[in-house]
């Protein structure tokens, strides 16, 4: 491939994922795509043969930015409680920086479950190693009893919920921007302190 063919492949996939990402797979249109990279349907076709193949390649890059960082944590050699807040903050961090994505990933979730559970099989996420960990910290009195697909759940919805529902949020609480920011920053100290507070043993 040549470096024009790889420039205007890019050019493709950042104009894709712009319109994906605002109006998700059904909504897009490829001449739109087109328009937004500049160029005429025809030469979009010639390199993507179709709106399935674009989509799909831009919804692994997508989870890509999700993910492996994420991944990595979760299966550090590390206490669960370290794991937590750091888990956290880079989430917060990636959807801080990619404010668009949580919301397509889960109205794409919603239509086809199929296409993340495959896509997050490829980037290698392993709930055995994150379900041996717990189930180790629950034998050695470390944490209470807690299965570890709740403990996810609660670790991705306290953190993804004020990204998904921005502007209500915002206008029930009767936040501006700059109120907005400094309660995202504060939710990176208290949603591990709420999720590591509920794990430990009772006293």
């Amino acid at each position: 491939m040549t470096d024009l063919d790889q420039n205007t492949e890019q050019l493709i996939f950042r104009a894709a994922r712009k319109v994906f990402t605002l109006k998700g797979y059904n909504g897009a249109r490829m001449q739109e795509i087109a328009d937004e990279a500049g160029i005429n349907k025809a030469l979009l076709h010639y390199y993507f043969r179709n709106k399935d193949k674009l989509f799909e390649g831009v919804f692994g890059d997508v989870l890509k930015t999700l993910f492996p960082g994420l991944t990595n944590i979760l299966t550090a050699d590390l206490p669960l409680f370290e794991k937590i807040p750091l888990f956290v903050c880079q989430y917060i961090d990636i959807l801080t920086n990619n404010p668009e994505i949580a919301g397509f990933v889960l109205y794409e979730l919603r239509l086809n479950p199929q296409r993340l559970v495959g896509n997050m099989r490829d980037i290698g996420i392993d709930m055995n190693l994150i379900r041996s960990q717990i189930e180790s910290e629950v034998a050695a009195g470390i944490i209470r009893p807690v299965k570890p697909e709740h403990l996810i759940a609660n670790l991705i919805s306290m953190t993804i919920f004020p990204f998904i529902a921005r502007p209500v949020l915002m206008s029930v609480a009767g936040m501006d921007e700059v109120h907005y920011t400094k309660f995202i920053e504060e939710r990176k100290r208290i949603v591990p302190e709420t999720i590591i507070q509920s794990l430990k043993p009772i006293q």
